[in-house]
């Protein structure tokens, strides 16, 4: 068995433009005297790898903590696609029985894209990209995926994970009323057959 990490590290991580860098702040150090090395951190929700909840584009719709993580963890495919992954593109390389889909590669997911893994009963969909959408008009296909329950991580890193069918935990932090949180990606090789999640 191998654990892949494929998160980001948060405080060099890709800042999507206008979100606020996570920035870290020592304010307190053993070496200046104090019992603990503590540090405070200012971020936004969606900084490095994240989860988008329901609420980051559906007002009233349910946020971080309301979310199923059953979404979030269970086998998983990782599939590499380059340019835009579009409807045409992913129906020849989704697997049939593919209940969480990672896509390496990807500049983002079109709209027509989002309605085959809505169609497909996917559970999630993850990307390299700091969002699903087309960064110059992401909400089209946000609203497609989260309308209908289909969870979305961001900012994966999928190099050291060939193509194929691996274990992912990806569970969010449990940030009450939040938009989106982040969570420390990791998939695991040599699944056994007998895995259903």
């Amino acid at each position: 068995m191998e654990i892949i990490d494929i998160s980001q590290e948060l405080f060099s991580s890709v800042v999507f433009p206008g979100d606020t860098p996570p920035t870290p702040r020592r304010v307190m150090s053993i070496s200046n005297g104090d019992a603990v090395n503590l540090t405070d951190v200012t971020m936004c929700a969606h900084n490095g790898t994240h989860i988008d909840a329901p609420c980051h584009f559906i007002d009233g719709a349910a946020s971080v903590e309301q979310l199923d993580l059953y979404r979030f963890v269970g086998t998983a495919d990782v599939i590499t696609v380059f340019g835009v992954a579009d409807a045409e593109t992913l129906s020849h390389l989704i697997p049939l029985d593919c209940k969480r889909l990672l896509i390496r590669g990807a500049d983002y997911i079109t709209p027509d894209g989002a309605r085959l893994i809505v169609e497909q009963g996917i559970l999630l969909v993850g990307v390299e990209a700091q969002s699903v959408g087309d960064p110059k008009a992401p909400r089209e296909t946000h609203i497609i995926l989260l309308s209908s329950n289909v969870g979305i991580l961001e900012g994966l890193r999928l190099k050291n994970a060939p193509d194929g069918r691996y274990f992912l935990s990806a569970a969010p932090i449990n940030m009450g009323g939040s938009d989106g949180a982040p969570c420390r990606a990791v998939l695991i090789s040599d699944i056994t057959t007998d895995i259903t999640l």
